[in-house]
């Protein structure tokens, strides 16, 4: 289909309870460049149900207008339901570029979005820049295993979607004195063209809650831990800091912690204000993922580790012998 404007969508995905996720603030908050440099607004895209403070949030966080479309059958994601309601608004609106976070509902909704408006999708964007001459998206995302970065254009069909990892952009500081054009879509979707029902929802994965995209402090082990008794350590070290687990992919394929823990290229994408790698070589899939970290800590017994390349600080020793001190160091000062 042909653009109608030159405006740039931002999906903002909605929890349960009808409050926004992260990802579609810091969406907000790259898209409102990328919407300058087209010639554009910056359109949030509001699908759920009592989204009141979603709207709230988009409009402090710098969208020029939000559509909202709200019902009953939008509670809980669906495909169909939010795939019909996104198709309705495209057809009907016919923006340039669509912005989308790649959560596990977004990497849903954009391959499906974009097959029934015949354009092409770059999933799991890192990066994007705007060639101001054609209005082009350049996606930036990782190829060949996170050996390589490719950035991929899409010059002939509109509209431009793109599904960015969760955590690769900062949230701009809200202005709640903003104001913005509310449009409200009375869009609903019948319950007989809705394939799927939600029959639970279970909230802890893996037995504990684990948020690395939203954790201010990350403790992270790699292979150099050894084995599942490794993590014990950093367990507590994690727990003297109020901070969360992470995991290197080696660890996770290892079966030494679970999948939710991971950070890198299969796993989390995360920004946290602290990072702390110990036994983490830093092979290029895993720093994909943290080098966005305000600061980096890593502790590893070879001197030659990559990780070091990119650390902020860095401890040459065995982390067996230095995260108990630093534990016990941190415990005293805190009291």
């Amino acid at each position: 289909m042909e653009a109608k404007t030159k405006d740039l969508w931002v999906f903002i995905e909605t929890n349960e309870d009808g409050t926004a996720k992260n990802v579609g603030m810091e969406l907000l908050g790259t898209g409102r460049g990328l919407a300058d440099k087209q010639g554009g607004k910056l359109v949030g895209i509001v699908i759920g149900n009592n989204v009141d403070s979603t709207v709230k949030a988009a409009t402090a966080y710098g969208a020029d207008t939000v559509i909202v479309i709200e019902g009953g059958e939008y509670t809980h994601y669906t495909t169909d339901a939010y795939a019909n309601a996104m198709y309705y608004l495209v057809e009907k609106y016919g923006p340039t570029s669509i912005l989308i976070g790649a959560t596990n509902n977004g990497r849903d909704l954009g391959p499906r979005l974009s097959c029934r408006l015949k354009t092409g999708l770059t999933a799991d964007c890192t990066s994007l820049a705007i060639d101001e001459e054609t209005g082009n998206v350049a996606w930036t995302r990782p190829a060949f295993g996170g050996n390589l970065m490719a950035t991929i254009l899409c010059p002939e069909n509109r509209p431009q979607i793109g599904t960015i990892r969760p955590g690769v952009f900062k949230k701009s500081t809200a202005d709640e004195s903003r104001t913005a054009e509310i449009i409200k879509e009375d869009f609903h979707v019948a319950p007989e063209a809705i394939r799927t029902e939600l029959l639970d929802v279970i909230k802890e994965a893996c037995g504990e809650l684990v948020d690395l995209e939203g954790a201010e402090i990350i403790v992270s082990g790699g292979r150099g831990v050894g084995g599942p008794g490794g993590f014990k350590p950093i367990r507590e070290l994690a727990e003297a800091l109020g901070a969360t687990v992470g995991s290197s992919r080696a660890a996770v394929d290892s079966g030494w912690i679970a999948h939710c823990h991971q950070v890198g290229q299969t796993g989390k994408t995360v920004a946290p204000k602290i990072y702390i790698a110990c036994g983490i070589s830093g092979a290029i899939q895993h720093l994909a993922g943290m080098s966005g970290s305000k600061t980096i800590i890593a502790i590893n017994k070879d001197e030659t580790a990559p990780i070091f390349n990119i650390a902020d600080y860095g401890v040459v020793g065995d982390l067996f012998e230095v995260i108990p001190v630093l534990t016990e160091e941190i415990k005293k000062r805190k009291g």
